[in-house]
């Protein structure tokens, strides 16, 4: 590849519109240009390098016995309706209609596709396991696309889908994945972990997500300060503090606390901490109440909760549903909640034998509320959000939060999608039974912001590798001298024979915007060549992740630039 005739333009200033480091290299650098809002162009540079990681995720993935198809992106909505995500991705979703009025969704993700592609290619319990794989576009209407291919509205994404006779199966499908994802990190070279994660919207059980270190990433997690522990702050479960000592509760009494809708009002008219008090959180679950308590310090993780009743909808009461279900907004409490009326609490109400919450009347709280005396609990559930600070629950040592881009996420599916599909096969027994799925997913483009995030300096990309668009770059510093040119086209003619992906810069530029390109690009390997050093008989190389420059004879330069690539990172 010659410089002069490749399809893009390096940018010398910072665009305006770039917030980190991968939105603004891969623009400036030429390997993405943007569209529209959170959608890009993969310029010809930036297709090498996803081209790449690409066939590292395409081996792995063989290797670990997954078939590729590809699935249309335009896929018919009753599906989605049917499994309940149509209402549970609400705006995150693109939605349209054909010309005859038919709906339509834009895939975010495919499992609805695959569990009935199953129902008719694998119609018995001889045909599993089975488990397949897609390289696709995706599409997530992203309410602030930002950060460039980190939070876009469309994405490259492989994902793979496990379908088994049972959950023994499945779990083994699932093991065979995660040990595939980490290979494929391992060889892409990123600096990775992998933690406890949060289902979304995807639903299921058991999951976890793969995340790149990075100081500006969105996607934060939680770690033990003792390297024990690892968890998506969604998904984080603290140790709930020691249960309180049994001692005689002193009686339910009711304080006048007019105007105390909050849980601070409530504490100052009280005199008590917020830690003392308990909230009592109701929402709405498709028409049901449920409540949620919690202590008063902290607040209810809804994302847990939602999980918890997918695909059910979830949402936190508004005004309407406390006026037509007679509550008392901001003086609700547990004690008195019929059984129309689910009570959840976080195990942290354990912690303390009474407390102050709503009297359920307007302008009235009550102190001494004792669990079982006053008030029941229907499920004991972690739905606390996660705050910094909190105890590991494998060691109680101190949690502490940190950044990263989720490049990877691998869940445990069941019959979420194929029961309500009614996608199944013919067991052993003759009976139908829904397929056991598991789903598979690593964001491509991600994949790339993610490497740049993690490899760069002042100057520009510094790709390892196996990433880079090429490998080696051949500058020419004075490319009107005819004795520069001859020599560098015989240099990249040597490279490209021994089957290096070289470019050569031939460009009628000055030799500082070559330099500074080259950088900015990030080749690993550069070759320069000039009208001094062919007079001395050498040629200077550059390794660009490590800045180590060195010289060479010029008849040696090819061996040695093939040398230092195959010790680079």
């Amino acid at each position: 590849m010659r410089v002069s005739t490749l399809f893009a333009r390096t940018l010398r200033n910072d665009p305006a519109e770039a917030e980190v480091a991968a939105h603004r290299l891969l623009l400036r650098a030429a390997f993405i240009r943007k569209t529209a809002a959170g959608i890009y162009t993969t310029m010809p540079l930036g297709l090498r390098t996803t081209a790449k990681i690409e066939r590292v995720v395409r081996e792995e993935m063989d290797a670990a016995g997954s078939q590729e198809l590809r699935m249309p992106i335009v896929l018919p909505a009753e599906p989605w309706r049917a499994t309940g995500r149509y209402d549970a991705y609400g705006d995150l979703m693109f939605r349209l209609q054909d010309r005859h009025g038919r709906e339509f969704v834009l895939g975010p993700t495919q499992e609805e596709v695959v569990a009935e592609l199953a129902q008719h290619e694998l119609p018995s319990y001889r045909d599993l396991p089975s488990n397949v794989y897609q390289v696709e576009w995706k599409y997530r209407d992203e309410f602030r696309p930002r950060y460039g291919l980190l939070r876009g509205r469309e994405f490259l994404m492989k994902d793979a889908y496990s379908l088994d006779r049972d959950e023994v199966g499945m779990r083994e499908s699932y093991q065979a994945m995660y040990d595939a994802y980490v290979k494929v990190f391992d060889r892409l070279g990123l600096d990775y972990v992998i933690v406890e994660g949060d289902p979304g919207q995807i639903g299921g059980g058991v999951n976890h997500e793969f995340m790149a270190l990075a100081d500006v990433g969105e996607d934060l997690f939680v770690r033990c300060e003792n390297g024990d522990y690892l968890a998506d702050t969604e998904a984080a479960t603290p140790r709930p503090p020691d249960a309180a000592p049994d001692e005689e509760p002193p009686p339910l009494t009711e304080v006048d606390t007019p105007g105390a809708v909050t849980i601070e009002l409530m504490s100052e008219q009280m005199g008590l901490p917020a830690e003392a008090t308990m909230k009592c959180i109701l929402f709405d679950v498709e028409g049901r109440s449920v409540a949620v308590l919690v202590p008063g310090d902290r607040e209810v993780n809804e994302e847990k909760l939602a999980r918890l009743h997918f695909p059910a909808r979830v949402r936190p009461f508004e005004d309407d549903d406390f006026t037509e279900r007679g509550f008392a907004k901001g003086f609700v409490g547990p004690q008195g909640l019929g059984s129309n009326v689910t009570i959840f609490a976080d195990p942290a109400i354990r912690g303390r034998a009474h407390w102050a919450t709503g009297a359920n009347r307007p302008d009235v709280h009550v102190t001494g509320a004792t669990f079982d005396r006053d008030f029941r609990v229907d499920r004991w559930q972690d739905l606390v959000q996660f705050r910094e600070g909190d105890r590991c629950p494998v060691d109680g040592g101190r949690l502490e939060i940190a950044r990263s881009i989720v490049v990877g996420h691998i869940y445990q599916l069941g019959t979420y999608y194929s029961a309500p599909l009614q996608a199944t096969f013919q067991d052993e027994d003759g009976s139908q039974k829904p397929f056991v799925m598991g789903s598979y997913g690593i964001g491509i483009t991600r994949i790339m912001s993610a490497a740049v995030e993690q490899n760069h300096d002042d100057a520009g990309i510094r790709w390892p590798k196996l990433l880079a668009p090429f490998e080696v770059a051949i500058i020419m510093a004075n490319a009107d001298a005819s004795a520069v040119t001859d020599h560098a086209e015989r240099i990249y003619r040597e490279l490209t024979d021994r089957g290096i992906e070289v470019v050569l810069d031939d460009r009628e530029e000055r030799a500082g915007v070559k330099f500074a390109d080259a950088d900015l690009v990030g080749y690993p390997v550069q070759v320069v060549v000039g009208a001094r050093g062919i007079e001395a008989g050498t040629v200077d190389l550059k390794v660009r992740s490590t800045g180590h420059r060195s010289q060479a004879p010029l008849a040696e330069a090819a061996e040695t630039a093939v040398d230092l690539l195959t010790t680079a990172p």
